[in-house]
């Protein structure tokens, strides 16, 4: 990321520029408007990582459980409250995991959008294995155009745009300065030497798709397949890092839970398609399952 312009634009100045579309108007302003963006979507982060770390590091957090079976705790919420009251003040709506059901006669008008998952991963959380992550995505027209995906245990933040590229910051406590993340912080991908071909998978619960998927690659690779497994949104951080080649998810999943990694890996030059498709994943449908999808 590059540094903070000397004057960057104010929030109205921001809202009434994209009352039109961020990819009008000249490079300059465009790639302004963006670097904005990206550092509120950063802010917004570590302002829900600390609420979730307040939490995490409280013995007795209580967990309830959604509609669809799945757990939901107090960090969830009060991070969802945190990075909204910053998102709020550019303008734009947003869609959050947390949030009240917007329908989908509102959303389909929406040009532009956040979308975010306050905390993805609540079981890796709530087992304190630290692989959990704050998600939030800036979407344009339906595809991801800037994302941030912090891990507040792993102290470690991945963020891009594709204007400026993906970058990976570590030692990025949930306190940090935003000024002190680009010292911090590598471009994407990182060229890895690495013997075997690695790919996103759970060593313990592949299911018979995902066991397919791998053996065709085993087939085709010349050299040795190994698999790589690591929680929530930071599967999709790990083929934008390059420490993986390849994550096939066929498998249950959210917009919010890929929109922010999604983000990072096409800033860092790779794709998420959808499963037996050269199309890349869409968002803002009115159903917001996704359909399974590759992530190279």
């Amino acid at each position: 990321m590059k540094t903070t312009p000397s004057h960057p634009p104010t929030f109205p100045k921001i809202i009434n520029y994209l009352r039109t579309t961020i990819t009008t108007g000249t490079a300059g302003e465009k790639e302004n408007i963006m670097q904005t963006l990206l550092k509120q979507a950063m802010e917004a982060s570590l302002a829900g990582a600390r609420e979730i770390m307040d939490v995490y590091e409280n013995s007795d957090f209580q967990v309830q459980t959604k509609d669809d079976n799945s757990p939901l705790t107090i960090a969830d919420l009060r991070a969802h409250n945190a990075i909204k009251d910053l998102l709020e003040k550019t303008g734009i709506p947003i869609l959050s995991e947390e949030g009240t059901d917007i329908p989908f006669a509102e959303r389909s008008g929406w040009v532009r959008f956040w979308l975010v998952d306050p905390l993805d991963g609540t079981k890796e959380f709530i087992k304190r294995n630290g692989e959990f992550t704050v998600n939030v995505a800036l979407i344009e027209k339906g595809s991801p155009v800037l994302g941030v995906v912090y891990a507040p245990v792993l102290n470690q933040i991945y963020y891009g745009d594709l204007e400026d590229g993906a970058f990976m910051g570590k030692e990025v406590t949930a306190a940090e300065t935003l000024n002190a993340i680009p010292g911090k912080s590598v471009k994407l991908p990182v060229a890895y030497e690495r013997e075997t071909f690695n790919v996103v998978a759970s060593k313990s619960h592949l299911n018979q798709e995902t066991k397919d998927f791998i053996a065709d690659i085993e087939k085709e690779s010349d050299k040795p397949v190994d698999t790589v497994s690591i929680g929530s949104s930071l599967k999709l951080c790990l083929v934008a890092e390059g420490k993986a080649d390849i994550y096939p998810r066929f498998g249950p999943t959210m917009e919010w839970d890929t929109g922010a990694g999604h983000a990072v890996v096409r800033a860092a030059g790779k794709k998420v398609f959808q499963a037996d498709t050269d199309h890349e994943l869409q968002y803002n449908k009115e159903n917001l399952l996704n359909p399974y999808f590759v992530v190279k």
